[in-house]
């Protein structure tokens, strides 16, 4: 802990700032996309800002103009089940689950404590914080474990794959074993995919599920479309039913509807994007380790590299206006998006001193 507030306090005292700026640098460490964080800790720093703290696409789908009764008109049930319909489709879903839209897989994560109440909840590894965060609020004890078969004797067992922010991977086949010793026992499996869209095929549970398994897909991230606010939650219609109860009618935008049945059915799109971002990942890859960086993990969208006085990085890199992401855990961290065209990576290079 002394050397996390070190190197917090490295890079407050170097900015001259006083607690506003504490407070801040906390909020950058705790998630991604905090702008109005950077600007209040950075605010000589040039325009716009490049935003690489997050792993949302920096190319969003075109969602080009849309009809304006969807902004007028409550989307009914049955438009909402042709975008579920998509949304199977395009996941490979197997065809005895249940394909719930929500406005975002966060607004999932903030329901499941609430809807599966557990005792002990086992988290895997280091990852997305706001699963134990949303399950310690709801009294559970938070436990995380660095073996996939240590979840079996959770209530409810956390796994993010890929994982964020390392880009860990879990087999399926580890995934449905500990499933088994956790249904035995009525437990709850949940696997947070929001990233697995630009993975290699096969990693996903969706097509054959295992039971009392619930898996989150994100929309936003791969689509590029994060502020849409649309997610999904597959399961079996026991575990799904529970979860479109409590998310009541109206649960997503007609925005939304309309985007994510265009979207979702361009295989082509979704194709060539992930050949783009595979791209633009190795050249991320090469970019921080001229820098000194030594790559950690992550997916097509980020990539995690551990860097040589990364604080002080940071603070280089926020002065030229580009944020990445910190982690208070470990300040040798520094976990990069991509940038979304050539005058972002000319940017990038010049400010790590690579132009």
């Amino acid at each position: 802990m002394a050397r996390v507030a070190q190197a917090r306090a490295k890079v407050v005292r170097n900015m001259g700032r006083e607690d506003g700026a504490r407070s801040a640098w906390d909020r950058l460490a705790h998630h991604g996309g905090d702008i109005a964080a950077a600007r209040k800790l950075y605010p000589l720093a040039p325009t716009p800002w490049p935003d690489l703290s997050t792993g949302i696409n920096p190319v969003p789908y075109p969602v080009g103009a849309l009809d304006p009764d969807v902004f007028h008109a409550l989307p009914g049930p049955d438009a909402v089940a042709v975008l579920e319909a998509a949304a199977a489709k395009s996941y490979g879903c197997d065809a005895e689950v249940s394909v719930v839209a929500a406005p975002g897989t966060q607004a999932l994560i903030q329901w499941l404590p609430r809807l599966f109440p557990a005792s002990r909840v086992g988290l895997l590894g280091f990852t997305y914080g706001e699963h134990g965060r949303t399950w310690a609020a709801s009294g559970a004890r938070i436990e995380t474990v660095d073996a996939m078969d240590d979840l079996a004797d959770f209530d409810v067992a956390v796994v993010v794959n890929p994982n964020n922010p390392d880009g860990r991977l879990t087999s399926p086949e580890a995934l449905w074993r500990v499933a088994g010793r956790i249904a035995a026992r009525g437990g709850t499996l949940v696997v947070d995919e929001a990233f697995t869209d630009v993975g290699a095929p096969g990693g996903s549970l969706v097509g054959a599920l295992p039971p009392r398994t619930i898996v989150l897909r994100s929309f936003g991230k791969t689509y590029g479309l994060a502020g849409l606010r649309l997610g999904f939650g597959v399961a079996s219609p026991v575990l799904a039913t529970p979860i479109r109860d409590a998310l009541g009618p109206w649960a997503v935008s007609g925005a939304a509807v309309a985007i994510g049945c265009q979207a979702l059915g361009n295989a082509a799109w979704l194709a060539a994007t992930r050949a783009r971002l595979d791209g633009e990942s190795a050249r991320m890859d090469a970019l921080l380790a001229r820098a000194g960086g030594t790559l950690v993990g992550g997916t097509a969208l980020f990539r995690l590299f551990s860097l040589p006085d990364a604080p002080a990085l940071f603070d280089r890199l926020a002065r030229a206006g580009i944020l990445a992401r910190p982690f208070a855990h470990r300040p040798d961290w520094l976990r990069f998006g991509l940038p979304g065209n050539e005058a972002g990576w000319s940017r990038l290079a010049a400010a790590l001193g690579l132009a």
